[in-house]
Formats: C-alpha cells, sequence, structure tokens
C-alpha cells in the first residue's frame, strides 16, 4: 500500500496508481529501457537551460554537476540492462512529459520562461523519486531494490535545487503560488494517463 510519503516529502497531489508497481514489477526489461531514456533526456535538459541561461550564475554551478550525475545513472541503468541481457532499442515517446509541457506558460519575461522551465524540471524529478521509491519498496530483485534506493534519495535532491533556484530569479511567493498551479496540472494528467507497465511515468 502506498502510503502519504509522496504529498508529504515530494508535495505531489496525487500519488501513483498502486497498479504500476505491481505491472512494473513484470515488465523490468520495459521498465529499465525507459528509464535509461528518462536519464538521457534529464541530462540533456540540464545542458539545454545552461545553454540557454548561460549568464545565470547560481543556474550554471547548480546544474552542472546534476549534468554528470544524471549521465552516469543513465550508465548505471545501461549496466543493470546488461547484467540481465537486455538491450537499449528505440525511444519510446513520453507522454507524461509532452503532456506537462502543454500546462508549461510561454512568453512572459526572460526570467518567467527559466521558472516555468525549473518547475517542471523539479515536478517530473519529484515524480521520478516518488516511482523509484515505489520500485525500492516493492519489486523482489534485491540488486535493483538497492539501486532505486540510491536514485531515489538522489532525485529527492535535485527535485529540491530546482525549486530552491526558482526561487532565486523570481519571488518565493510567486514560485510556491505557480508551483500549486502545476501540481494541480500534474494531477489531472497522472489520474488521466493509462496505467503501463513499459513507462517510468
Amino acid at each position: 500500500m502506498i502510503d502519504e510519503a509522496a504529498k508529504q516529502v515530494l508535495g505531489l497531489e496525487l500519488p501513483t496508481d498502486p497498479r504500476w508497481v505491481n505491472i512494473a514489477e513484470k515488465n523490468i526489461e520495459e521498465i529499465l529501457i525507459d528509464h535509461a531514456f528518462c536519464e538521457q533526456k534529464a541530462a540533456s535538459s540540464c545542458i539545454s537551460l545552461i545553454v540557454m541561461y548561460p549568464e545565470k550564475e547560481e543556474l550554471v554551478d547548480m546544474l552542472t554537476p546534476v549534468v554528470a550525475e544524471e549521465w552516469s545513472h543513465f550508465e548505471r541503468v545501461l549496466d543493470e540492462m546488461k547484467k540481465r541481457g537486455y538491450k537499449l532499442g528505440p525511444q519510446r515517446k513520453d507522454e507524461y512529459v509532452a503532456k506537462l509541457a502543454k500546462i508549461e506558460k510561454k512568453g512572459g519575461s526572460r526570467e518567467q520562461q527559466l521558472v516555468e522551465k525549473l518547475l517542471i524540471n523539479a515536478l517530473i524529478e519529484a515524480r521520478s523519486c516518488e516511482r523509484f521509491r515505489l520500485l525500492w519498496k516493492y519489486i523482489p530483485d534485491e540488486e535493483l531494490q538497492k539501486f532505486y534506493y540510491e536514485l531515489m534519495v538522489s532525485e529527492a535532491g535535485h527535485y529540491k535545487n530546482f525549486l530552491n533556484l526558482a526561487k532565486t530569479y523570481l519571488p518565493e511567493e510567486v514560485v510556491i503560488k505557480r508551483w500549486k498551479e502545476i501540481l494541480e496540472g500534474e494531477a489531472e494528467i497522472i489520474k488521466n494517463l493509462e496505467v503501463r507497465g513499459d513507462r517510468m511515468h
């Protein structure tokens, strides 16, 4: 049974459907493949932010080590796949991230655009952290349990980094108000997404 950690620690409005982890444990190969691409995209997203906002010193300083960490996670997922004889295969469409992009506000000042991107990234990290926690607690593979525990701790740190970084560029009350709106939008997305065992989100 899933407890209230998702809301208390990560702020998520809606916990993952309990069926997801049951389906996921029967589709570990698919979960690992999708997870590998998620880590790859996380590293790419941080690189994009650095390229788009090179003048933001705090952003560059905070996200540069995150790029290295996310890429190392990608490599670690590949290692777990190789141990089990799995191959990467073609990239899949990430419906969750595509729907999140639709609730990202476009326009406004450069800082407003940046904060939107930081909050969306924070949310993806928070949801990933929640999913890693479920895998750590409920899948029977002990090696993967340890693996997902370590990644859960790391993603929780990234989520906080993105959220705190957003408060650097706009007043905290503005950031928190928008964060709550995005959390509500994400809850609707999660509620309406098909529960699939071949997707990390």
